[in-house]
Formats: C-alpha cells, structure tokens, sequence
C-alpha cells in the first residue's frame, strides 16, 4: 500500500526539529536548526556551543532540563533552573540520557523477522513497506469486526502524545492498556480516596519542619527525587531550625539512611502504625478534627498497646511518634514504596495520607497542595496504569488466542510481568507483535515488526506532570538535535511516535480529529490555546513570540493557577493484616529500586556504573543479607546465594551482608536480568520480579511485589562484587571454595 504525499510529510514530520536557545532572560531572536550529521564537516566545526532547553520524562519522572550542543552533538545535559519541578536540578537518569542517543545498540531502521521468535534475525525493510503492514493487518482485523483483538500495551503516556494514543486506539478499534514494571495504582488510588484526586499532590516539604515518611523512599527513587531531594536541602537548613524526617520502613533505604530516626516496622504493618498515631493523636484532639473521620470510632482498636507487637515498634516510641507530629506547626506525611506493595497496600496508604487530614495541612504551607486540572481540555497527565490482575487476564486471553496484534511502545511486559502470570509462553501465541521501540528490551526482542521510535532528544512533545508543582504547568519538548539517522535517507531510520501513529492512520483512511498533517503541528496548535489565556509566565504580543518563549524557557506555566476546591473528608477504614506468599520462607523478599530504575536504565553504562547508595555495588545483582545471619550461615560478601521462593521459582545473586538490613528480610534491587537489551544489560545478574509470588492488594488487583517470601541457599561459587572502592577481602578464602572472578571497568 503506497503512501500518499500527505502520509509521507506525517512520517517525515519529528524528523525535523527547530532547537531554540535557552536564555535566562529575553526571547532568541530566531529558531535554530542545527544539523547532526554521522561525519562532521571541517567548516562546522566553530567550537561555539549552544544550549536547549527540553524535558525529560524518562522513568515516568518530569524534569527540565538544558542539552549543550556543540556542532551539531548533545554533549552535556544540566538541569533546567526555570522548570517549576527541579529548578536546576537533574538526576542521573538525564544525565545518562546522552548515552541513550549515542548509543552503539540503537535500531537504525524498522526491522521484520526473518527466523524464529527470539533468535534476533531480523532484515531492515522501508518506512513505507513498515507501515503498510501494520495498517493491513489493523484493517483487515477492523473489517471483520475483530478490532478488539488488538492490544496496544504501552508505559504511562500523557500530553500530546497521550493524546494521540488515545485517539489512534479508538480509531482503529484497538483496547489501550497501560503498564509500569513497579505500579504507581495503589498509591494514586489511595490518594483519589483520601483528597478526591488520583494525581500525586505537591508535597511541600521545603517548608514542612516534620516528615513523617512512611516506605517512601522519596529522596533516591520515589515519585520525583530531583524535585524532593532539593526540597529535602530546604526543609533542613532554609529555616530558622531544622526539619525532623522520621523514615518508617521494613528496609534501611537511603531516605531511612537519613532520617534524624529510622523506625523499623514488621513488613506490611505500616497502615497499622498510622492509625495506632492517629488514635493517639485522638485523644487530645477534639471531635470536630475526628467527627466525621472516624464517625465509626474503629481507632479505638489500634491504640499503640494493642498494635505494638504486631507492629513490631513499641507503645512507647509509637507515642513519641504522635506527640511530634502533635507538637509540629507544619508537619507532613507521606507514604509509598514497600508500604504500598502489599496485599493491604491501599489501607495502609489511605491510613498514612488520613494523617495529614488530622494535621489540617492540605492547601496550606508545608503540607499537600492539590493540583489543578490541565489548562488544555483532552491534554491530560498520564492516566494510572492498569493492574497486574488486568495484564494476567490479558496474559490469559493471549494463550486463549483472543489477541491477534500485539503493539507494545515502552512497556516491557516480558521482563517486568512475574513468572507466575506466565507472560512468555502467551507472548508465543501472539501472531503479531509489533514494537515501537528505539533499542531493544526483553519484549522487542521476541517481536515480529519493530517500527523505531526517535531518542526524545530529537522528538517533540509536552508533558502535564502526574506530580505538578501545585498549580497549572505543561512542559515542552523540543529536539535539540537532528535525528541520529537522518542520513539514512527518508525509507529508514527512525520517527516520532506520535507521527507514525499519524500516518498508520492516515493509511487506515481513519480521522483522528487533530486538524493537524504532524505532531509538531497538533503541538502548535494547542500552545496557541496557552497563547490565548494571556496570562502565565510566558508573555508576548504575538504567536510566534510565545511560541519561542515556551520552547526556550522549557514550558508554561501559572503560578497563580491553583486548586482552590477542599475535597471532601473521607472516613477512616480499618487496616487489615497483610498475607505472603511462602508462610514457611525464612525471609521476607523486599525488591527495591536501585540506580536502573524498574529495568529500562540497564542499557546504560553510566547507569551500571553508578553506586548503589547503600551497598555501593554497580553492574551486578545482589542480596542485601544481615551480617550477623550471614555469619551464622557462613555466607561472605560475593558468596553466590540462590533464592527460592514457595513457588519454585529461582534466581542467582551475590551475598552482600550488611548490619543495616533486618534479620528477618533480604533486599535485592530491581533492574538487571534482561535477555536482551544490549551489550551492557544483556545477560548481566537476575530479575527479582521474575520470582515473586502473584498476590495482590486485596482493593485494586496490583501487584503487591513485597508480598513474597523465599528462603536462601549457597552454592560453591563466589565472584568479586564490583563496587565503587573496589573489595578489601575480610579474611583468606576457603580453598576448597569455587572462586569465580568478574570485574567490571571500575575494577581495572
């Protein structure tokens, strides 16, 4: 099927961009184009950089950031000072960005199998031919009222983007799922109950002189750590005294690392701590804070005596937990993390947030400041994603050969679904799968059609953060350079998603209603609706002026827009006490989140070679043990362990004994364990979430991936854990022992 002109500028229309030059102060006086050809030309090198402003929404976190660009090349990303959320901050994640764009494993090209599924046989074919076969085999599925049998499976998508998914999907008859490796549903759930709003608040911590954290591991991995890390900087020295952090958690986390006081709870038992407090806080309060809150009056039950055996905390420190949180003019509390990831998981968080009801702290300074809607209708932040009992029913329907195309964009299904869903062998009943990613993970690997997408440094797009700064903001994204593969020609290399979805469409002979030939168009269009509001940060007296305003500051956005509405009180319900998988394990298995995020940074080396902040370690999987049981079993750092929870799954890692982590519990972070993915993730340590136990809040269907327990087993093997200052061995190894030696570059 020959594409027409209209549908070839679609494809060609995020191939080129216009970068516009990030100043402090003042509007540039024209768009740049910059080229980035494979092969520099000697006339281009001046050695004048330049400097862009865009947006990173990598790992489901907002950030503004600025690209150094010199002859046509990213080569420095900072942190946009004018972005409301970091404000000139930025994490490692952007950072590594620039890796991601160069690197040597990028797909150049839409690929179609040639051999088997999973053997990386593959042969590059046209943009056009690409196309074409997608758009038949959607056709042919929608002529015969079958639509339905396509899935589209993608990560949480909003903004323009989100927008045109949502449009192609129901054009085209396709069901839409949306998938996180580690879910965000509990939490955004729990708050809808709690304040009326699935959208995370602001958390203002800068000016809170109290935390009270509860599994939220908010200054390493939760939410958006660039923008809480800065907060944390002035919650503890931009005021006259200096702000308590109180980290309740099962694990010793980098938050709990720095809290003035790390209370640790029996795993799942935070939600039974919060209504302990709060029935503490109860009896000096008086019935117009707890009227309607506990109208029922089920605090009674959860006096500290009567949970603190439970809870493993005692009466006392319980107590002296709520007399602080009394006692406090602008306490906060937050809760997330493992406190969430448990088959109580939405009781406990709805327990944890009702505390900030008792405080009186939402719209107020140092407490929880509700977003506003978007200021463009239908341009939304990304929606919360569907559950794991969602994706294992969709897992069931595949092997039930009720999916005939499966289109996957960012979604790993095949490395983040837990073995127990029996994901893999659905996969294999799927006769089309078609993936729009840019570098191969565990799912494009086995796909059928791949349909590259652009790096999103040469892509455009806005964003609507899912955790806004309080008040009215979409963040814009720009190109700053040339597509890596431009010079390709205009058949191969890769597009924008947005604009593929265009085209696929266009092909279709569907309308998808946007009024637009390309996504920067759909983009324009809408900025212009910012333009007509005439007022946020961003003024000109015309169009044009506006539009480069927003592109080079980063975004629009109104400070003086904000929620204004009080949702309405929730009444307080009970915490129920959480199950687990493997009563007989001897350990409580809690996966944690280290420098790869969920799995989609292990193909960045500067990624693998960033410290975990606890352990150190780098480029490995590990088992975060207590030295003192470690001792007793006779395990030693590098000591090959293999855990085995109850339903026989098994995975390999390297012992890593610690005096911080609970006798009780093993940690092991999540990200390594790939099959594919490229030379520096492929093959490399073990996936923790491939092992744990189906269970599931018993509210909303997630998984509640701190639900398992597993025992531990040695083997005879041992290999050097590659950490930041290297290994000093603490005594001479067994000879009898089996010793395998694996380094990494920092080893050399």
């Amino acid at each position: 099927m020959a594409l027409t002109r209209r549908q070839f500028l679609t494809l060609m229309g995020g191939s080129a961009g216009a970068a516009v030059l990030f100043q402090a102060c003042g509007l540039p006086e024209k768009e740049l184009l910059i080229d980035s050809p494979a092969a520099m030309p000697e006339d281009l090198v001046s050695g004048t950089d330049n400097w862009y402003a865009t947006t990173s929404q990598q790992g489901g976190v907002s950030e503004g950031i600025v690209v150094r660009v010199m002859e046509g090349r990213a080569k420095k990303v900072e942190g946009n000072p004018d972005y409301p959320l970091n404000l000139g901050g930025h994490s490692a994640l952007s950072e590594a960005s620039l890796q991601g764009l160069y690197h040597p494993d990028r797909i150049s090209a839409p690929l179609v199998r040639t051999g088997p599924r999973g053997s990386s046989e593959y042969r590059e074919i046209s943009w056009e031919d690409a196309v074409a076969r997608l758009s038949a085999q959607l056709t042919e599925l929608k002529d015969s009222n079958e639509a339905n049998k396509a899935v589209f499976v993608s990560n949480p998508v909003g903004g323009h983007a989100g927008l045109v998914l949502d449009r192609f999907v129901t054009a085209t008859g396709a069901r839409h799922l949306s998938y996180e490796a580690v879910e965000n549903n509990v939490l955004r759930n729990a708050l809808k109950e709690v304040f009326g709003t699935d959208s995370i608040p602001e958390f203002d911590i800068d000016n809170s002189d109290l935390i009270l954290s509860f599994g939220a591991d908010f200054l390493s991995s939760w939410v958006s750590p660039t923008r809480y890390a800065r907060g944390y900087g002035e919650f503890r020295q931009g005021h006259e005294h200096r702000g308590k952090l109180i980290h309740v958690d099962s694990r010793f986390s980098m938050t709990a690392a720095n809290a003035d006081q790390w209370v640790h709870v029996n795993p799942g038992t935070e939600g039974l701590l919060a209504m302990s407090i709060m029935q503490v806080l109860s009896a000096d309060h008086s019935d117009a804070v707890f009227g309607e809150l506990d109208s029922d009056g089920i605090l009674d039950s959860y006096s500290p005596v009567n949970v603190a055996d439970v809870v493993g905390v005692s009466a006392d420190v319980i107590n002296k937990i709520a007399e602080d949180f009394s006692h406090s003019e602008h306490p906060i509390a937050l809760g997330g993390g493992s406190a969430g990831a448990h088959t109580n998981g939405n009781q406990n968080l709805k327990a944890i947030y009702s505390l900030n009801r008792v405080a009186s702290n939402i719209g107020k300074k140092g407490g929880v400041i509700l977003n506003p809607e978007s200021p463009i209708a239908g341009v939304s932040a990304p929606k919360a994603t569907n559950t794991f009992s969602e994706f294992h029913r969709l897992s069931e329907e595949m092997k039930a050969g009720n999916v005939s195309v499966l289109m996957v964009r960012d979604a790993d299904i095949y490395y983040g679904m837990t073995d127990t869903a029996d994901m893999k062998s659905a996969l294999d009943n799927v006769p089309l799968i078609v993936s729009f990613a840019g570098m191969m993970d565990d799912t494009t690997s086995i796909a059928d059609l791949i349909l590259p997408q652009h790096h999103f440094l040469e892509d455009w797009g806005t964003d609507i953060p899912v955790a806004g700064p309080g008040y009215e903001m979409v963040g814009f994204q720009q190109p700053v350079v040339r597509p890596f593969f431009e010079n390709r020609g205009s058949n191969l290399g890769t597009k924008g998603f947005a604009d593929i979805l265009m085209t696929v469409a266009q092909v279709m002979g569907q309308d998808l209603g946007l009024s637009a030939d390309t996504f920067k168009e759909v983009i324009r269009n809408d900025a212009r609706k910012l333009y007509d509001l005439r007022r946020g940060q961003v003024v000109s007296s015309s169009f044009e002026g506006f539009w480069n305003g927003v592109l080079q500051r980063g975004g629009w956005w109104d400070t003086e827009a904000k929620e204004r509405a009080e949702p309405a009180v929730k009444r307080l319900d009970g915490v129920d006490r959480a199950e687990f998988g493997g009563t007989n394990q001897e350990f409580y298995l809690q996966p944690f989140i280290s420098t790869l995020g969920d799995g989609t940074g292990a193909s960045l080396p500067w990624l693998q070679a960033m410290p975990d902040a606890i352990s150190t370690a780098t480029w490995q999987t590990w088992v975060e043990i207590n030295h003192k049981v470690a001792e007793e079993k006779g395990i030693s750092e590098g000591d090959v362990l293999e855990i085995r929870p109850s339903n026989g799954r098994v995975i390999r890692a390297l012992a890593m004994p610690n005096p911080a982590v609970p006798p009780d519990t093993i940690g092991i972070p999540i990200g390594q364990g790939h099959r594919d993915g490229g030379r520096y993730s492929a093959g490399r340590g073990a996936n923790v979430l491939s092992v744990l136990d189906p269970k599931v809040d018993s509210d909303t269907g997630s998984l509640a991936w701190a639900a398992t327990r597993a025992n531990i087993t040695m083997t005879d093997e041992w290999i050097r854990v590659p950490k930041f200052e290297n290994t000093v061995p603490e005594f001479p190894r067994d000879e009898h022992h089996h010793i395998i030696e694996i380094t990494s570059g920092e080893d050399h």
